[in-house]
């Protein structure tokens, strides 16, 4: 497959997943694995996950200026950000020690990927039909103890094929977190997440980085920003309307499919 449209198709997948909780690093490696893709010291798919991360950062930067100013003379903004704060520390302090066994093992096991895709969508379909009645229904103002449980929940994630925004949204709604709360606490949570992951990744694997294809590094750059764009703006007011079934079904699909063809030997 031409290189160019393999980037492009790279990137659309990273766009349309990283804020639903299916799994973006999951749908992406094993889209690599059966792509046969994969760029030296995964320079594409950091760059391209920073695509989404700004598309993320330019739909919520008129919120998170108004939080940062409020937050000068305003408890409840302080609060609002303390609490994300004690949601993101977990992954800060996990993903730092864990990270070269996440990288060189748990990512070079496709396998791993397709079951937790399956496990991850049974979850999801499960806790969508029994999470106890919510009790929070405002992103910005959950308990301190809460977030920091969501942050904890967060790291499970670091598991490929588990998904980032999956776990905290399955840790909100079983702390009582509104459907639509508890996906909008997970975008807003993804921010200095994926933020510190992808400097992270960037400044551990400084000396492999390979930026020899910037035409492709570009178009699924682009790609991604485009598409998570349109993907925030619409999966809100859908979740607030459906809840997460679909996504439940969506990933025992693609892990159902992922796993018969790497056992046939593709």
């Amino acid at each position: 497959m031409d290189t160019t449209i393999t980037a492009a198709l790279l990137g659309l997948l990273e766009g349309l997943t990283e804020f639903l909780p299916v799994s973006s690093t999951g749908h992406l490696l094993l889209a690599g694995h059966f792509l046969g893709f994969e760029s030296k010291g995964r320079t594409f798919e950091v760059v391209i996950q920073l695509g989404a991360i700004l598309a993320l950062f330019s739909v919520y930067a008129t919120l998170i200026a108004r939080l940062l100013l409020r937050a000068r003379h305003e408890d409840a903004a302080r609060r609002a950000l303390v609490s994300l704060l004690l949601a993101f520390l977990p992954a800060v302090v996990v993903g730092a020690l864990a990270h070269d066994f996440i990288k060189t093992v748990l990512f070079e096991t496709p396998e791993l990927i397709a079951v937790m895709l399956i496990l991850g969508g049974v979850i999801l379909l499960v806790i969508d039909r029994i999470a106890p009645a919510p009790v929070h229904r405002d992103a910005l103002a959950l308990p301190f103890g809460k977030s920091l449980a969501i942050g904890f929940c967060q790291c499970l994630a670091m598991v490929p094929g588990v998904s980032r925004s999956g776990a905290t949204i399955v840790g909100a709604l079983a702390l009582g977190v509104e459907k639509r709360a508890a996906a909008e606490f997970s975008f807003l949570l993804s921010l200095p997440t994926m933020g510190a992951a992808v400097a992270y990744d960037l400044f551990k694997n400084r000396d492999v980085l390979d930026f020899g294809a910037v035409w492709e590094i570009a178009v699924g750059f682009a790609v991604a920003f485009v598409t998570a764009v349109i993907v925030v703006r619409w999966v809100l007011d859908y979740i607030g309307r459906h809840g997460y079934a679909l996504f439940g079904w969506w990933r025992i699909l693609v892990g159902s499919a992922a796993l018969v063809a790497l056992l046939l030997g593709f």
